[in-house]
């Protein structure tokens, strides 16, 4: 067994790495609890996913650890609570309108959980979320406070930039995988986000996928496509290889 310290709570890794763990960290005095995958060897980049609107789930854990096999080590950071994941839509609406409604708390949750990752491993970092964390991976672009990013990812994320936001001229590339059949984040949203990007000079890629709905990439889901969550996987490979 191997052990990292991060801040002040002790996480043991097995040697294997390929089984992520726990990482328990506060904000504030507000406890959160992410999730780690180490790469075996020499690791190739961090990952930080942040999580969809029900919170951080094996999704996010399975997604850590197909990124640690890949040889990159993930962390997934939690935007709503150590112990607080929603039961319900209704609770979905509430946690997630709570931090779009709060900017500021948004945007502290996020760059802290950025710090959670970095203690594991201070190589290059690619931030990446699906469907609300997304919208949250773009807020964390727009702040400009998230430093030493290679880019950004968002799979089926929220798109709007809200009324007095925008991004800094200085915001690494964006790669953004989205559905062409998605009725939650339209084509219309995708059309003004290229050209927000492309006014400010910024480097981007969009990927629609044909018939493929709103969270495309959730496994074992009625949504799910597996056409589409294959090639948006295959353009993340290459986003990573390409800035990490």
């Amino acid at each position: 067994m191997r052990f990292l310290i991060l801040g002040l709570t002790a996480v043991f890794l097995p040697l294997s790495a390929m089984a992520g763990s726990s990482v328990n960290y506060s904000v504030n005095g507000e406890e959160f609890e992410g999730y780690s995958a180490m790469a075996t060897g020499k690791s190739k980049g961090t990952v930080v996913i942040i999580h969809d609107w029900d919170g951080l789930t094996d999704y996010e854990k399975k997604r850590a650890e197909m990124l640690a096999t890949l040889g990159y080590d993930a962390f997934a950071l939690d935007l709503f609570g150590k112990g607080k994941l929603p039961k319900s839509i209704d609770e979905n609406k509430a946690m997630t309108s709570r931090l779009y409604k709060d900017r500021e708390r948004m945007r502290s949750l996020l760059i802290v959980g950025l710090g959670e990752a970095k203690r594991a491993s201070s190589a290059r970092t690619v931030v990446i979320g699906y469907c609300f964390g997304g919208a949250a991976a773009l807020e964390m672009a727009r702040s400009g406070s998230a430093k030493d990013i290679s880019g950004y990812v968002t799979f089926h994320g929220g798109l709007k930039t809200p009324k007095g936001q925008s991004y800094p001229k200085d915001t690494p590339p964006i790669l953004i995988a989205h559905g062409g059949a998605d009725k939650a984040v339209t084509m219309e949203h995708v059309a003004d986000l290229s050209r927000e990007l492309e006014a400010a000079g910024i480097t981007y890629e969009i990927e629609v996928y044909s018939g493929a709905p709103h969270a495309f990439t959730v496994f074992d889901s009625n949504r799910y496509r597996k056409s589409a969550d294959k090639k948006s996987w295959a353009a993340l490979r290459e986003f990573l290889k390409t800035n990490l």
